[in-house]
């Protein structure tokens, strides 16, 4: 091998090496929840598509898919189909004339009105945004190395919960008896995957409620413009019990699909 052709070999061996070398976890974890929540922020600039398959206590499963609105500040769910079949032409013009009334009572409400409207949503978005953060807390995290999930290049790190962690909301209580899993994208440190259980029971309300182990949830996201990630899929698996004996047990699959940004000014009574 000649000089030159050496030396290609050593710099090519080098970068590598230097491409191939591990992150710093916490850093790793903070620039993701980071680009999570500048995503977040981001998310009332759409519209999209919500299919959820729901039962309760082992029932038949309920499924339900909407057109998802954001109308003056909340968002508003327009039924587009039923057990997966369309809804007909008489109940179409029965979700639009629904819609149509909302939107104008939306549009003409008080201050006081709309306030009190919001401050639902924007409490429950803070809560999740809350969760967030406290995931980052609540947990220890090792690179358990490198996996490529729905296209994306990925950091995989494990994750258990800290012993010494103190919940500083009753939501984050859950936390401390969870463990799972995080797929983080190697390019734009976005959350393409992660999955969580609960491995030890955790109460609630006192002795009035428990989350046992087997609850689970899975979380998928995808990019929908250049920079921005939001949810594709999320799923979750709960075992519960009330007053130590009654069966709370409840399944939520949630599908997300066809996001397109809020048009300014456009009217919501839009017909699908």
């Amino acid at each position: 091998m000649g000089t030159k052709s050496l030396l290609l070999f050593v710099l090519a061996a080098s970068s590598t090496a230097i491409a191939a070398e591990p992150p710093n976890v916490e850093e790793l974890i903070r620039r993701s929840v980071n680009a999570i929540e500048a995503d977040w922020k981001q998310a009332p600039n759409y519209t999209f598509v919500e299919r959820d398959v729901e039962s309760k206590k082992d029932k038949a499963p309920t499924i339900n898919t909407y057109q998802v609105l954001m109308i003056e500040g909340s968002p508003y769910n327009r039924l587009i189909a039923v057990n997966d079949r369309p809804l007909n032409q008489t109940e179409q013009a029965a979700e639009q004339q629904k819609l149509e009334i909302e939107t104008a009572r939306r549009e003409h409400e008080s201050s006081r009105e709309r306030n009190k409207r919001t401050a639902k949503y924007v409490k429950e978005r803070t809560q999740n945004s809350a969760m967030l953060k406290a995931m980052a807390d609540a947990f220890d995290f090792q690179l358990l190395g490198e996996e490529t999930v729905n296209g994306h290049d990925c950091w995989v790190l494990n994750a258990k919960n800290k012993p010494a962690y103190q919940p500083t909301s009753r939501e984050a209580k859950i936390l401390t008896g969870m463990q799972g899993q995080l797929w983080i994208d190697k390019a734009q440190f976005q959350w393409v995957r992660v999955k969580a259980e609960v491995v030890k029971p955790v109460s609630f309300y006192g002795f009035f409620a428990k989350v046992g182990p087997g609850t689970n949830f899975v979380l998928e996201q995808e990019p929908v413009s250049d920079k921005i990630w939001l949810p594709k899929k999320f799923s979750m698996r709960v075992k519960a019990s009330a007053l130590g004996m009654i069966n709370e047990n409840s399944t939520d699959d949630e599908t997300y699909a066809e996001y397109k940004p809020v048009i300014k000014g456009a009217t919501a009574a839009v017909s699908r």
